[in-house]
C-alpha cells in the first residue's frame, strides 16, 4: 500500500472555502489526522482494529475519538470496490450506527479529481442520507466527500512516500483517559448531588 500525507480542505454548500482543515498521514491501515479545529491534539486510527483516538501531549493522554469527529470515519483506507464496509465499521465503532441504519455504497462513474483517478461512488444510510465520494484506487481512500446539503471535505497536494512510523503512535508513557473513572471520582466527592429519581 502507498503511504502518503496530503492537506485536508473544505468547503461549504456555497462553496466558500475555510482555511485548511488539517493534515492527514497515511501508513498501511493507520491514519493520523491533524486538524484546526483541535490543535491541542491529534487523532490516529487504526483502520485493520477499528479503533480511533485522540491524542493530547501537552497531558500526556489519549483517549477514545469516538464521535468527536467524523473524519475519523471517513478518510480511512476503505476497499476501493466497497467502501461502505469500512465506513460502516469506523461508525459502529464510533458508537453512532448499534446496528440500526447501515450506509450501502453504489459505483457511479470514474472521474479525475485533481489529477488523479478516481471511482466515484453514491452512498446511502439506511435513513435517507446522501454522500457523494471519489475513491482513489490506488491509495484506497476518498479524496473528496460531498454531503447531501453540499458541503465538501476533500484532500489536497498529496505527496506519496514513506511516512514515519512514530506519527502513528501513542507513545508508552501516555495513560488513557477514561471519562467514567473520571465520573465515578467525582460520585465520591462533596460534589456530587444525585439526580432526581
Amino acid at each position: 500500500m502507498r503511504e502518503f500525507s496530503a492537506d485536508i480542505v473544505s468547503s461549504n454548500a456555497d462553496g466558500a472555502a475555510p482555511p485548511q482543515l488539517g493534515r492527514l498521514y497515511v501508513k498501511n491501515e493507520k491514519v493520523r489526522i491533524e486538524t484546526s479545529e483541535l490543535p491541542d491534539g491529534f487523532f490516529l486510527v487504526d483502520g485493520a482494529d477499528h479503533v480511533a483516538y485522540f491524542v493530547r501531549p501537552t497531558q500526556r493522554i489519549f483517549m477514545d475519538a469516538k464521535q468527536t469527529t467524523r473524519l475519523t470515519r471517513i478518510l480511512i483506507r476503505v476497499d476501493p470496490d466497497d467502501p461502505c464496509v469500512q465506513w460502516n465499521a469506523m461508525a459502529v465503532a464510533a458508537g453512532l450506527l448499534g446496528g440500526a441504519v447501515r450506509w450501502s455504497c453504489e459505483r457511479s462513474g470514474e472521474e479525475t479529481v485533481d489529477g488523479r483517478a478516481a471511482t466515484m461512488y453514491q452512498a446511502t444510510s439506511s435513513d435517507h442520507r446522501r454522500i457523494s465520494a471519489w475513491i482513489d484506487p490506488k491509495l484506497k481512500i476518498a479524496l473528496r466527500f460531498v454531503n447531501d446539503d453540499g458541503a465538501t471535505v476533500g484532500l489536497k497536494n498529496i505527496q506519496v512516500g514513506p511516512q514515519a512510523a512514530g506519527l502513528f503512535a501513542v507513545p508508552p508513557d501516555y495513560a488513557k483517559f477514561d471519562p467514567q473513572r473520571l465520573i465515578e471520582r467525582i460520585k465520591q466527592s462533596d460534589v456530587w448531588v444525585e439526580p432526581p429519581e
